[in-house]
């Protein structure tokens, strides 16, 4: 069950993906979205970028009716549209409850937690270590 985060008459998500954090505010309006104060198409030039950041709209069948103010920062441009992406499904959901199931089938609800492996002490990377010498 989502919890009501009405904020100013809009609804609010959170989306991440690795490092990207997104916060998403959607109201109903004409489908203008807007990344860092900067244009959809302006934010995002690859059409695939824009096609996986806008997906949850196509899911419900809602494209262009509504608006969305989006902050992102953190990760690479690919991880900040995925985290676009999380931000507005959860936002979705918070503006109305029906759209959960499209949302959720579409698996688009699910956070991501894949993230880098941290480097380990006395070794060159997080996997990778020294060559071995026997002598």
């Amino acid at each position: 069950m989502a919890q009501k985060k009405l904020i100013d008459g809009r609804s609010y998500g959170t989306g991440k993906r690795k490092t990207a954090v997104a916060r998403v505010f959607l109201k109903s309006g004409p489908g203008v979205i807007r990344i860092n104060g900067r244009s959809f198409e302006d934010y995002f030039p690859n059409e695939s970028l824009r096609m996986v950041a806008a997906q949850p709209f196509a899911v419900i069948a809602k494209q262009g009716q509504f608006d969305a103010d989006v902050n992102v920062h953190g990760g690479g441009v690919a991880s900040q549209a995925q985290a676009v992406r999380h931000g507005i499904s959860r936002a979705l959901i918070v503006f109305d409850e029906t759209f959960r199931p499209g949302l959720k089938r579409a698996g688009l609800l699910t956070r991501d937690s894949r993230v880098k492996e941290r480097k380990k002490p006395g070794q060159p990377g997080a996997r990778k270590k020294f060559q071995y010498s026997k002598r």
